[in-house]
């Protein structure tokens, strides 16, 4: 069975910095497809907010993070992280990470990821 476990959220004041991070159990996987990062408010629906491709390398980001969150891989081939700064009341939410093999137009797609992690709580309040 596949794990995807997410870490780093916390509380942090508005304008503040945190970095997720989302390792992947099984590293066969890291040789195609995805990574995704999606999230959800209370009261809302959950959305994406960001994905990096295994094969090349392309990211993409939801327009209310882009310039502000930065999605990598990490230095272990497993682990993917995404950085966030310049932190607003509104990103607070569980954090989802997410594996699988979305096509470029198809990254914000839940359908498209297989394994899913539990979730880390970002919360930004001061």
């Amino acid at each position: 069975q596949v794990q995807v476990v997410e870490s780093g959220g916390g509380l942090v004041q508005p304008g503040g910095s945190l970095r997720l991070s989302c390792a992947v159990s099984d590293v066969t996987l890291i040789n195609y497809g995805a990574i995704g990062w999606f999230r959800q408010a209370p009261g809302q629906e959950r959305e994406a907010v960001s994905c990096i491709s295994f094969v090349d390398e392309m990211v993409y980001y939801a327009d209310s993070v882009k310039g502000r969150f930065a999605i990598s891989k990490g230095d272990m081939e497993n682990t993917v992280h995404l950085q966030m700064n310049n932190l607003k009341h509104e990103d607070t939410a569980l954090y989802y990470c997410a594996y699988g093999d979305p096509p470029p137009s198809g990254w914000t797609h839940e359908v498209e990821y297989t394994f899913w992690g539990q979730g880390t709580q970002v919360t930004v309040s001061s």
